[in-house]
């Protein structure tokens, strides 16, 4: 089950409680871990220093890949009717303006949220909030943590509450505190990278003078300033460059004087400011993302500049990845599975690193500033994982081999009615699917495998064949899904003995009759 106890009650072990896990930080990183531990009924406690849900609007960009991720935690549809889709940008010139219309890819069968959402922060949080509730758990605030011990068994872990000092034992412990986390100081693992010589403001603004259909941009680095509109809401965010050093004042009158300034216009007039910072861009990774039993996430393991949109949705996806890998091992997987959570999510941290910092080199010189399928993340993945499990001889140019994305496709079911891949595959198990096998030679039941077949005996009709395009099988192959939508393994029916091995591996062992 689930904890909705603070850890003032948590449970009976020492004088403050007990839990299967402990997650620092209630962002949109720590939200995921926790909805998705919550719907495997592992129970964890969810805590954060702050008083209170942030109310900024800063990481508003969702990419397609991070759409299918909500999809799968049941909350990308209230997210698409709290956001909107990016507005064209409107640059302003001496010599005038320039509008650049925002691409907006349509769906394909195997790809259904091409281009990404423009949600504030702050209303992504509040849906994450919503979705951890309907599951029976909740953010406890003004819970810090000023310091843990771990052991061969789990975490103690010392808690500074409401209620006064506590000292809660957790199996593992999360950290997803952010850029300054305590965590990782605690851990003392170094955050290597550099500083980039980039100090901006972003704030929430309500303004007169401005429309809300596109994006406004005026200036050129060092001097630009922009103000999106925020979906949502009557904001827009204010984002601009600020000189390295000296104080800056983030009041509506500062703000607007800063905007005329840089706009040369008098007419736009900021009435109030709901939330503002000032802040150093860095690029920096975490050493490890783990010590023992105790595994850093989001923020708190790198730092980026903002452009292309890539923090929020590589904080969440790193969630994602851990926590089935938590559930599994809590239930009986053999520890090493955990390995696997930097083995994977470190290598795309440094991608990820390297495209928000070329993205801002060009920027700052310039260039066009169109954010490419690069930024979308559909194409990342764990080819060089130990988890990719492919049958000798598939061609690595084939359109998924193990470790990629999982695709979506249209399917018809064999009684008539229309579904998707994406429907299978929602919720925690893996899936299995075999394209034009015999049912009798599949893996055995297990449970948390759901097992599907794909042609005229089987459950599953590809009757367009959209799912042998997106995924390229041949007649006698089976495809496993991750929980978290990744291609675990490729293999024919003759390598079942290597997918029974894998099965075992990850936690799934065979029902006995």
């Amino acid at each position: 089950m689930t904890s909705t106890r603070s850890a003032a009650d948590a449970g009976t072990t020492t004088d403050g409680g007990a839990t299967d896990v402990l997650i620092c930080g209630a962002g949109a990183a720590g939200l995921t871990l926790a909805i998705d531990l919550a719907r495997r009924d592992v129970e964890f406690l969810l805590i954060d220093k702050a008083e209170g849900p942030f109310h900024g609007s800063r990481g508003k960009g969702l990419q397609p890949r991070t759409e299918e991720v909500f999809e799968d935690l049941g909350v990308v549809d209230r997210l698409a009717a709290t956001g909107g889709h990016y507005p064209p940008v409107r640059l302003y010139r001496g010599d005038g303006q320039v509008d650049s219309a925002t691409a907006h890819p349509e769906p394909t069968f195997d790809q259904p949220y091409p281009g990404g959402r423009l949600v504030p922060q702050f209303l992504t949080e509040a849906v994450l909030r919503e979705r951890l509730a309907e599951l029976g758990g909740h953010p406890h605030y003004r819970h810090e943590v000023t310091g843990f011990e771990q052991d061969g068994d789990g975490v103690s872990v010392h808690v500074s509450a409401p209620d006064g000092e506590r000292t809660i034992r957790a199996r593992y412990l999360i950290g997803t505190d952010g850029g300054s986390s305590l965590v990782r100081h605690g851990l003392e693992i170094g955050f290597p990278g550099e500083s980039l010589g980039i100090r901006a403001i972003v704030a929430d603004v309500a303004l007169e003078g401005l429309s809300t259909d596109v994006w406004h941009r005026w200036g050129e680095s060092p001097n630009e300033i922009a103000a999106c509109p925020l979906p949502g809401t009557d904001m827009f965010q204010l984002q601009g460059s600020i000189p390295l050093e000296g104080d800056v004042d983030l009041s509506a009158e500062g703000l607007t004087a800063l905007l005329g300034e840089r706009a040369g216009r008098h007419d736009i007039v900021i009435r109030s400011v709901s939330w503002a910072s000032a802040y150093g861009m860095n690029a920096r990774l975490a050493d490890r993302y783990r010590v023992g039993r105790v595994f850093l996430a989001g923020d708190a393991a790198h730092a980026h500049p903002p452009t292309g949109g890539q923090g929020l949705n590589t904080s969440v996806q790193d969630a994602y990845n851990l926590g089935w890998k938590l559930a599994a091992v809590l239930t009986g997987a053999p520890e090493q599975l955990l390995e696997s959570y930097q083995e994977e999510r470190r290598p795309i941290a440094v991608g990820m690193i390297g495209l928000a910092t070329e993205l801002l080199r060009v920027a700052r010189a310039g260039g066009e500033r169109r954010r490419g399928r690069e930024t979308r993340q559909l194409d990342l993945g764990y080819r060089d994982s130990s988890l990719a499990l492919q049958k000798p001889g598939r061609d690595p140019n084939a359109a998924v081999v193990a470790g990629d994305r999982a695709p979506d496709a249209p399917v018809l079911g064999a009684a008539g009615q229309p579904t998707r891949l994406f429907t299978l595959f929602r919720g925690p198990h893996w899936t299995l699917l075999g394209y034009q096998v015999d049912r009798a030679s599949a893996a055995a039941p297990r449970a948390g495998l759901h097992i599907h077949t794909v042609g005229p005996s089987g459950d599953l009709i590809d009757d367009h064949g959209h799912l042998q395009q997106a995924y390229g099988l041949a007649p006698g192959e089976w495809v496993l899904i991750r929980p978290d939508g990744y291609i675990g393994a490729i293999v024919t029916t003759t390598d079942l003995a290597a997918l029974h091995d894998y099965l075992s591996d990850v936690g799934l062992r065979a029902t006995r009759a």
